[in-house]
């Protein structure tokens, strides 16, 4: 795509034309939601014991496992049975037709001999890497299920270095008596000297024809695994299980269709780098319900691939359901990005419980992954104790936001601009959070088309919309502590405000700043609450804003 230049304000109509051939045709709603695929099996089960597995948690069932699963799909499919007991395996591989079913009070304990476990072409972030092999992995299969009651359990605290800051005294200790090696400043713990020198020295994983995969082996301890990747599956069911102590992402299901996670839990701790529950890349038709989430990194995350290797790729991730899901701790509790340069669309979430997460709602990018996500839909979401934003959206993830502190108007549209558009947030209560609603978009690029209705927000700030266009909220209710602004809008315009509450005796309603904040609108809105209705300062003018009775 050629390059093209945007003067500030403008974007929305270059951006249309640039784009209009490639607008999907709208397909789903709250009222036609997307329909998933169930897989379907044998009844025709066996059990790993026949096989020679023992549940002594000493004796290695690599083998006994995955030649059950073998010959349970070569004759057609069925159920591989993991009966209660503390079973130790290496990595396991899934075949189609078959389901993987763990009675309660089994454990599928991954060993920490990381022998056992070698060197794959994977992905990181989206692009191609040297990774260990996952504990459990699968491609190209259709029909296939982890189901049941127990537990597959990572082993992923031998896997990640960890800072001292992240555990209590007696954890650091116990953490350093454990063996591994110390950054030369005490404040990190690394399983091992490699691992260290990988780290310390930012060595790439990312695979290229100059680096291939055979000169990886002097930082194999480095290259953490997920602990579940499907990777071009059909018809896929996690249902039930426990999914815990993963070395970095829990639940990787990339480039699948017709995908269903339901009734399951993932578990990691709070200084699990990269501990992501559930990573969602570039699938299509998937249900999450009924899940619990208390993980190290996102919660529930949607992704297609980074920067041009994810556009090259070009699949969004799209037609999700997303509903009766509780998180406890995270980054965020729904979550797209950052690497969604396939984009996404059509994602339905709804009662939805966040406690305790970093955000809520998040939403975040960068310039050059380029990607459109747009028709997202969230409704019945609450929220509880939010250490940041209850919604967020951000286009400078880790980058500065401008040029020596100045609005950066220089860069121009072009396919490495991220697109974020046409979402509908509807009754959302947040009792608990640092800001209510912050959205920041692009000079060239605004976040825009983003309807929030009946709203109920308790934070200690309200509003900031910096570089987005038509944005409307609609029946919210902001309880905040800080009064003065309770809504600040920054380079930002047609806007609209319906319906607005806030505390009495505010010092400042609106505090507009910027020469391109323009088409402001309140309406329906008591004002005399406020001492001042509104400031206009770095270029904003008093006509940028409108009030209606």
């Amino acid at each position: 795509m050629n390059q093209v230049h945007i003067i500030p304000g403008l974007a929305l109509s270059v951006l249309i034309s640039l784009s209009a051939a490639a607008q999907p045709t709208p397909v789903y709603s709250w009222t036609n939601l997307p329909v998933i695929a169930q897989p379907t099996f044998r009844k025709d089960t066996v059990t790993i014991t026949s096989f020679g597995a023992k549940a002594d948690g000493t004796t290695l069932n690599t083998s006994a496992i995955n030649t059950a699963i073998l010959q349970c799909s070569q004759k057609g499919g069925g159920v591989v049975l993991i009966p209660g007991g503390l079973w130790l395996t290496g990595p396991v591989e899934l075949k189609s037709n078959v389901n993987l079913h763990l009675r309660k009070g089994a454990t599928l304990l991954f060993t920490e001999d990381k022998s056992q476990y070698v060197l794959v072409e994977g992905t990181y972030e989206g692009k191609k890497a040297a990774r260990n092999q996952s504990p459990i992995s699968g491609m190209n299969l259709e029909n296939v299920a982890i189901t049941g009651q127990g537990i597959l359990d990572g082993n992923g605290d031998v896997w990640r270095a960890v800072h001292k800051r992240q555990l209590n005294s007696d954890q650091w200790k116990a953490k350093v008596a454990s063996g591994g090696v110390l950054k030369d400043d005490g404040q990190t713990w690394y399983p091992s000297e490699q691992f260290k020198k990988a780290s310390v020295g930012n060595m790439s994983m990312l695979l290229s024809p100059e680096k291939p995969l055979t000169s990886f082996a002097n930082m194999k301890d480095f290259l953490r695994p997920n602990l579940v990747v499907l990777n071009n599956c059909k018809k896929v069911l996690l249902e039930g299980v426990t999914f815990q102590n993963s070395a970095a992402w829990c639940l990787h299901p990339l480039m699948c269709q017709d995908l269903t996670i339901r009734n399951v839990t993932t578990k990691n701790p709070e200084y699990a780098h990269n501990g992501d529950g559930m990573d969602i890349e570039s699938c299509k038709n998937f249900l999450i319900e009924g899940c619990t989430l208390d993980v190290g990194d996102d919660a529930i995350c949607i992704k297609s691939g980074k920067d041009e290797e994810g556009r090259k790729r070009g699949m969004p991730t799209e037609n999700g359901i997303i509903r009766n899901n509780t998180v406890y701790n995270g980054h965020g509790g729904f979550v797209i990005g950052s690497e969604m340069s396939g984009g996404a669309r059509y994602l339905f979430v709804s009662n939805c419980t966040f406690l305790g997460t970093d955000k809520g709602l998040r939403f975040k990018s960068v310039r050059g992954r380029g990607g459109v996500v747009e028709h997202i839909y969230a409704k019945d979401i609450f929220m509880k104790d939010i250490v940041g934003e209850a919604i967020f959206f951000d286009m400078y993830y880790f980058v500065k936001f401008a040029t020596d502190g100045e609005r950066d108007e220089r860069p121009v549209v072009n396919e490495g601009t991220p697109v974020f558009r046409n979402m509908t947030f509807e009754n959302i209560i947040c009792r608990g959070a640092q800001t209510g609603i912050f959205v920041r978009g692009l000079p060239e690029m605004a976040i825009q088309h983003i309807v929030m209705k009946n709203m109920v927000l308790q934070a200690s700030k309200g509003v900031e919309l910096i570089d987005a266009s038509k944005i409307k909220l609609d029946h919210v209710q902001l309880i905040t502590k800080e009064t003065k602004p309770v809504i600040a809008i920054q380079n930002s315009h047609d806007l609209t405000f319906n319906s607005i509450q806030y505390p009495a005796n505010t010092e400042l309603l609106f505090a507009v700043d910027g020469q391109y904040s323009q088409a402001i609108q309140v309406t329906n809105t008591e004002l005399s609450n406020a001492h001042t209705k509104a400031e206009f300062n770095k270029g904003a003018v008093e006509k940028s804003l409108t009030i209606l009775k």
